[in-house]
């Protein structure tokens, strides 16, 4: 194939969350996957202190040489002055068709890495700079959910201008005796706790301080499962089958470790055969949860299902992993979607939306103008 008619592919990872070793190894994955006669394909590696290094200083990761070292060198090619510095690597990007970015987390899923693609005038994979800020913050998500009618878990939320107003006596008559603790804004159930006294919820709630200043306390659901399905696509989306998730019982919950770096104590029923109610209830949240968000590409939809088959809306993953324990690529290849086509029309989709938005007019143009004015038409 010619050269010139493979799509240039710029593949960013790593980032400063807990999830930036999890993001390398989905990046990883994503690269193998990719059709290198149909891609060419630049690596950028976000470091944890927020430097981007070079397609070859990245490749150098990626082979194997210590992370810091590389950074290190490739920093002292840099003008430290330059308030662009952390970010000059990406210049490369003038010959990139689409990005693709892979961070999870802070910076990845929260809408600032996509607001940079934003400003680079670049399509890239995955939603926009709204729906992936309110798709993180816990808070905010519950919030958009439940303004259209969408179930979830009842919460408070503590700041630390209102923490003195909720006590766990207080929280207990709202929500239970046993409740979570989530910081609002972090992934991957770093600083979540279950509490079921108040010594445990004190503890938890210093805990979830630590990494975020909004902190959600929710009811506890108590279920025999947590059931995860893939969406995939922009205005019509796929919905995958569906997976579950079973901890075992000396755990108290599907914890960091079980999700990336141990999970031979978990077990994954991919997919996951349901009754046929429970089923259709479960899917038509998935798809009514994206629309609501106003999500585009790919998402990740976990549930709470309770003992009495009552499926509640837990989180969305905007960013989902890719590794080889990830549920999104598995959900879709129980589907029927292998992991090289859902690679394949992730970026198809990205360069779709990015075309339909570029239709848009920015600037103002008189009704009676019709040189510069872009017709309307309807997505398919």
């Amino acid at each position: 194939m010619d050269t010139k008619s493979k799509l240039h592919v710029g593949l960013l990872f790593g980032g400063n969350s807990s999830e930036h070793d999890v993001s390398k190894r989905s990046a990883h994955n994503i690269y193998d996957a990719m059709d290198k006669d149909r891609y060419d394909v630049s690596l950028f590696l976000l470091t944890r202190d927020g430097f981007v290094l070079s397609d070859e200083a990245s490749r150098r990761v990626f082979d194997g040489e210590d992370e810091l070292e590389v950074a290190a060198e490739e920093q002292t090619k840099v003008d430290a002055a330059n308030p662009l510095a952390p970010i000059w690597n990406l210049s490369q990007a003038k010959n990139i068709d689409v990005f693709f970015p892979i961070i999870h987390g802070n910076l990845g899923e929260d809408g600032t890495i996509q607001g940079l693609f934003r400003l680079l005038k670049k399509p890239f994979v995955g939603s926009g700079v709204l729906a992936s800020a309110v798709s993180f913050d816990k808070d905010m998500t519950k919030q958009v959910l439940t303004a259209h009618g969408i179930r979830n878990t009842k919460y408070l939320v503590l700041t630390p201008e209102n923490r003195a107003d909720f006590d766990y006596a207080t929280v207990q008559a709202k929500l239970g005796d046993n409740v979570f603790i989530k910081p609002a804004n972090q992934g991957s159930s770093v600083g979540i706790h279950k509490a079921g006294n108040e010594q445990e919820f004190e503890d938890g709630i210093e805990d979830a301080f630590r990494y975020d200043f909004k902190v959600l306390v929710e009811q506890t659901i108590d279920g025999p499962e947590e059931v995860e399905i893939s969406i995939l696509g922009n205005e019509k989306p796929l919905a995958s089958k569906l997976g579950a998730i079973r901890v075992p019982k000396s755990d108290v919950f599907y914890d960091y470790n079980n999700k990336f770096v141990d999970a031979s104590g978990v077990t994954f029923e991919v997919p996951v055969t349901l009754p046929e109610d429970l089923t259709k209830e479960i899917t038509e949240m998935g798809l009514q949860t994206y629309a609501a968000l106003g999500l585009k590409g790919m998402a990740r939809i976990d549930y709470l299902v309770s003992k009495d088959g009552v499926p509640y809306v837990g989180e969305v993953n905007t960013l989902p992993g890719f590794t080889n324990i990830s549920l999104y690529p598995q959900l879709w290849q129980a589907t029927g979607i292998s992991y090289e086509d859902l690679i394949d029309r992730l970026i198809s989709y990205a360069m779709n939306e990015f075309n339909y938005q570029d239709e848009l007019a920015y600037d103002f143009i008189p009704l009676d103008d019709n040189s510069a004015a872009s017709t309307y038409k309807p997505k398919n």
